[in-house]
């Protein structure tokens, strides 16, 4: 891992919370994700389960997480089990986990080998009633490919079948949703590497350079500030490529005159950042540009306000639309008329804004959370709304990560990156 050690209370003090929301006499098991091949001997970079990181620490492949809060043996409530290592194993693939620094990393003070897995495993289980099993319920998921955990749960109900079964998810969904601060500083962490990214893109930009370039730029930038990579696959959409939402090419020449949206994040430690800036290719935007680019800022400043306790996510989106639909009639985009006559299902602003203004964010990109549920203190949205004018040959979207507070305004994790357009130019020139 490139990133510094994370404080061992944040995994002790996840592990607590959820463990005191678990049914009596009950056992939860959480799996690192696999290893994906490729083809030949080639693999995916491995990405660490966030569950099982959230609960632990453990970012290595082949672990397994046991809770069981009630277990007669004080020593077995929280058990890690971690591939064995050995001299051999740290020539050819480096270090992994020993038992020693799993500890130091997790908290958790028994840590057994791999192979030792099913025969504490059954002794455990003639002590539990009920077994938690992992499933990925998040609302954006569509999972075609059976992961390791999927594995696991088929495993263990099939050897353990007069076990009661229950769902880790729903407990997540809602632990996840709500930021520790040392979760909060790592995201910060994340969003001033992105900073520097986006600083660096704007001495770089051009006319004639190429989106992939840009895309170079950010790496670099994130490779040298302990970023592993991209939170996510990033958008640098010059022209109308950023009337494509989900643009990921990134193989165009940047041309005088045009705008770039760049949908881009850092990852730190696992925790992702989002952010959207959109710029003038030649340093400086038309009128036209300039007065739809303020629009989009306005309509994000006011969004933004909205995220305190207790606000609920659809009505929140149905606020921000009648604000961009204001700005939008202030465009000359929209009319009386339009508004008049909208389908109240698909409402006139949508022909020009047609995605949602936030999501959660945090050790997922699109991050946990219950989204029916009310906003809490400590919750993390992006706030992204964007303005579409293919006929007119670009795009503007604009998104910060900001944090609900249980008292004031909303804190905005990239307040220093620059989004002002008349800032943007200055720097630019």
């Amino acid at each position: 891992m490139k990133y510094e050690p994370i404080n061992s209370n944040l995994f002790i003090k996840n592990r607590k919370n959820f463990m005191a929301q678990m049914s009596d006499n009950s056992l939860a098991v959480f799996n690192s994700n696999d290893i994906y091949p490729v083809s030949a001997d080639t693999t995916l970079p491995f990405e660490q389960h966030r569950d099982i990181f959230y609960l632990s620490g453990v970012d290595q492949e082949e672990s397994i997480l046991v809770l069981f809060p009630d277990c007669p043996k004080p020593q077995y409530r929280e058990i890690l089990f971690l591939r064995e290592t050995n001299e051999h194993i740290a020539v050819w693939e480096g270090e992994k986990l020993t038992k020693e620094r799993a500890f130091e990393v997790s908290g958790v003070k028994t840590v057994f080998w791999l192979q030792d897995l099913e025969k504490v495993l059954f002794e455990l289980m003639s002590y539990a009633n009920t077994i938690y099993i992992n499933t990925n319920e998040h609302y954006r998921a569509n999972v075609e490919t059976e992961t390791r955990e999927d594995r696991f749960t088929k495993w263990l109900r099939n050897k353990y079948p007069a076990h009661s079964v229950a769902k880790s998810n729903p407990i997540l969904q809602r632990l996840r949703s709500v930021k520790d601060t040392i979760e909060l500083d790592l995201m910060q962490k994340a969003c001033d590497i992105t900073e520097k990214g986006f600083r660096r893109v704007l001495d770089f930009v051009q006319p004639g350079v190429w989106e992939y370039e840009i895309e170079a730029e950010y790496i670099h930038e994130f490779l040298r500030n302990r970023s592993k990579k991209f939170a996510y696959t990033p958008i640098i959409a010059s022209g109308n490529n950023a009337n494509v939402l989900h643009y990921i090419e990134n193989n165009q020449q940047c041309n005088a005159g045009d705008l770039i949206l760049m949908d881009v994040g850092a990852e730190y430690a696992n925790y992702s950042a989002d952010m959207t800036r959109t710029i003038p290719v030649s340093g400086k935007f038309t009128d036209r540009q300039k007065a739809v680019y303020n629009a989009v800022n306005k309509v994000k400043n006011e969004a933004t306000k909205m995220l305190v306790p207790g606000t609920i996510w659809a009505d929140y989106h149905v606020e921000v639309g009648k604000i961009m639909t204001s700005e939008l009639l202030g465009l000359g985009l929209l009319d009386k008329a339009d508004v008049q006559n909208e389908d109240p299902n698909w409402p006139a602003y949508k022909k020009y804004f047609m995605h949602g203004t936030s999501h959660h964010i945090g050790l997922d990109t699109h991050d946990y959370g219950l989204l029916h549920e009310p906003m809490q203190a400590n919750m993390v949205f992006t706030v992204e709304p964007g303005i579409y004018l293919p006929d007119e040959g670009f795009g503007i979207r604009l998104e910060d990560d900001v944090v609900v507070q249980e008292n004031g305004d909303p804190f905005n994790l990239m307040r220093n990156i620059p989004i002002d357009a008349d800032e943007i130019e200055d720097l630019m020139n």
